[in-house]
């Protein structure tokens, strides 16, 4: 599997929601470099859940915060660039499907507006109002339900994204969702909301 580098993926990410959160800005466009990387093993995860087989998620869920979401596959733009959910009335978050999926082994990223231009509010307008210990629900294409456990909220200056931290390779099961935060800038937002979680458990 081609995904692109870590680096360069976590600044074509960040690009794409100051592109995607403010609806229409063209600003801080970068292209994404890609590398070789083989998929991780199933292995067992810190939080005592079995890492999951490579399965691409069709949904997302958020009790905590009311979201319940399709999820669409999110790839590279034709400039390498990495693409975001499009502004529509019916908003819905995206999962990067160069990262891996949700229980694999390694951060799952997925994406979503805060706000969707005129339509108003995006899927992840209230992301930052998770909490450590609430849980999140990916549903599987194969029928699998891989469960995560809220670990940390981080609202972060886009000007200082985490890259390592959000990217970075890890021995376990993890997922971080993504989106825009803070005061307005223009077209855009000042701050990026990170969520950090953890698989905690996998049903049927």
């Amino acid at each position: 599997m081609t995904l692109p580098s870590r680096r360069a993926f976590a600044t074509a990410a960040m690009a794409s929601l100051l592109v995607g959160c403010g609806g229409g800005s063209q600003a801080g466009r970068a292209t994404a470099a890609r590398s070789r990387s083989t998929p991780p093993s199933p292995r067992r995860s810190a939080e005592g859940a079995h890492a999951l087989g490579r399965s691409v998620p069709v949904r997302l869920k958020i009790p905590g915060i009311e979201v319940d979401t399709p999820l669409m596959r999110l790839g590279l733009a034709p400039d390498g660039t990495v693409e975001v959910p499009p502004i529509t009335a019916d908003d819905q978050a995206g999962w990067y499907r160069h990262s891996p999926t949700p229980g694999q082994t390694g951060p799952s990223v997925i994406l979503g507006h805060a706000t969707v231009g005129a339509y108003g509010d995006g899927v992840f307008r209230h992301l930052a109002r998770v909490r450590r210990g609430d849980r999140i629900v990916a549903r599987l294409e194969n029928g699998t339900a891989a469960a995560f456990t809220v670990q940390t909220v981080r609202t972060v200056a886009q000007a200082d994204f985490p890259t390592d931290a959000v990217y970075g390779d890890v021995g376990r099961p993890e997922l971080r969702l993504i989106t825009c935060g803070g005061p307005r800038l223009g077209d855009g937002y000042r701050d990026s909301v990170i969520v950090f979680a953890a698989l905690s458990s996998t049903s049927p």
